[in-house]
This record gives C-alpha cells, sequence and structure tokens, in this order.
C-alpha cells in the first residue's frame, strides 16, 4: 500500500480537493469567516445599552461566550450538508467512491477541511470578542477558541450526517429548523435549563449543543478546569465521532 492509497494518504487528498473548490468560490468563504464576525457585532451592540445586574456576567458576557460556540456549529451544519449533497448530486460522489478510497477516509478529508475553516472562523470571532468588545472570561482564552473549534466540527459531522437523508439542497436547508434550532432552544441560552419544563430538561439531556453551551459557561465562570468541563469535552468528542461513524455508514454514492 502506498501513501497514495493509504486512508492517511486519501483523506490528506480529499482535504486538499475540498479546500480547493472552497478557494474557488471566494463568495462561500467570505461568508464563512465574515458572517460570524458580523452577527457577533450586532449581538454586542444590541447589548450595549442593557444595565448590567450586580453580582452577574455583564449582558454581553453572559450571551456572547456561548454564541461564539453557536455561530461555528450553526454555519458549519449548514455548509456542509449541502457541499456533500452538491457532490453527491452531481455525480462527483460517484466517481470518488469508485476509487481505492474509503467512505471513512472521505468523510475524514472533509471534516479535515472544514475543521481548518471553524477554526479561522472561531479564531476571527473570538479575537473579536475579547478585543474591541472587550469580552471577559474567567478561564483560558485559548481554552474558549479550542471549544469553540470542537463545537464547529460537531456541526461538520452532523452536517455529514444529514446530508444522507436529503435529495435536494432546499432539503439540506430543511434540516436547519429540524435539527439545529430544537437544541437552540433547550440549551440553556435563552432559559435555563432547571427553570424549562420537566419533559424539556430531559430533552436537553441528549441535545449535543447543550454541553457546548455549558462547556463555555464553564470557561467563561471558572478559573481553572473543572470535572464537569472535561465531561462536556468528552460527551462532544463522543457525539462528533458517532455522528461522522453514522454519516459513513448510511453515504450513498448519489442521489436518485
Amino acid at each position: 500500500m502506498t501513501l497514495a492509497t493509504s486512508p492517511l494518504g486519501t483523506t490528506g487528498a480529499t482535504t486538499l480537493r475540498v479546500l480547493q473548490q472552497l478557494r474557488a468560490d471566494p463568495r462561500t468563504v467570505v461568508m464563512l469567516l465574515a458572517i460570524p464576525a458580523v452577527l457577533l457585532t450586532l449581538l454586542y451592540y444590541m447589548f450595549s445599552e442593557v444595565p448590567r445586574v450586580p453580582g452577574q456576567p455583564a449582558p454581553f458576557d453572559r450571551v456572547a461566550t456561548a454564541i461564539l460556540g453557536i455561530l461555528p456549529f450553526v454555519a458549519m451544519f449548514l455548509v456542509t450538508s449541502i457541499a456533500m449533497l452538491r457532490e453527491r448530486s452531481t455525480g462527483t460522489l460517484e466517481r470518488i467512491l469508485s476509487t481505492p478510497i474509503s467512505k471513512g477516509a472521505l468523510m475524514g478529508g472533509y471534516t479535515v477541511a472544514f475543521a481548518l475553516f471553524a477554526a479561522v472562523q472561531a479564531a476571527i470571532a473570538c479575537g473579536l470578542a475579547f478585543g474591541p468588545f472587550g469580552l471577559t472570561v474567567a478561564g483560558s482564552r485559548g481554552a474558549v477558541i479550542g471549544v469553540c473549534v470542537l463545537i464547529g466540527v460537531l456541526g461538520v459531522a452532523l452536517g455529514l450526517l444529514c446530508s444522507a437523508f436529503a435529495q435536494t439542497e432546499f432539503q439540506a436547508m430543511q434540516f436547519m429548523p429540524a435539527i439545529v434550532f430544537p437544541q437552540l432552544f433547550v440549551c440553556g441560552l435563552f432559559v435555563p435549563r432547571a427553570d424549562l419544563p420537566t419533559w424539556m430538561q430531559y430533552l436537553s439531556d441528549v441535545m449535543p449543543l447543550t454541553f457546548a453551551v455549558q462547556a463555555l459557561e464553564q470557561l467563561r465562570d471558572q478559573s481553572q478546569p473543572t470535572g464537569l468541563l472535561w465531561r462536556d469535552i468528552a460527551i462532544l468528542a463522543g457525539f462528533t465521532v458517532a455522528a461522522l461513524a453514522l454519516g459513513a455508514a448510511t453515504l450513498r454514492r448519489r442521489t436518485d
């Protein structure tokens, strides 16, 4: 087995191909990198006049820390699901899978390529939040960026998984309200989880975005890593691996 046909080699080749495709689509690149920063700017000015409650984090700090993870999650979910569907509908995926590449290596290449974009996206958004917008967290800023990247990779994995069940780009976009919005409602961003109805608390316990928000809140409030933080990171990693494995298992060569 040569390097070119090894799992590592085919994964690297897929990563390079996806990055080259993205480079040829500058509008998508600009949207991926700029829109989170624009949305974060709107969020900052939205909370700029809200009075601070004594003993509580500043209103912007309370919300923005979680938003830093939610933005790459949503963006990567949408872009990845549409990109993989387009590969299948144009016949590109069928041609690729006729080569010695495995489904796992193909999924790995997509994950690495979009994870790089998630990392750049998180770095830009966090740099803006910690710099001009003065976001303060008790934990490490580097840890915040790292968790945001992991959340973005989770969005990639779920996007790849959901693309297997869509036949058109419109159907892929419909997974956004079906998969992402319910998680936003029960993750504790709008209403503390303890104040949710009991059945919604049970629902939040099986939603990956719940643990993403909880991990970022731990970094916002705690100066040292806690056991809860490490548990949440492990759960996020587990969801990511499981979604990628299911995505590889359900990957179809083309859209019927």
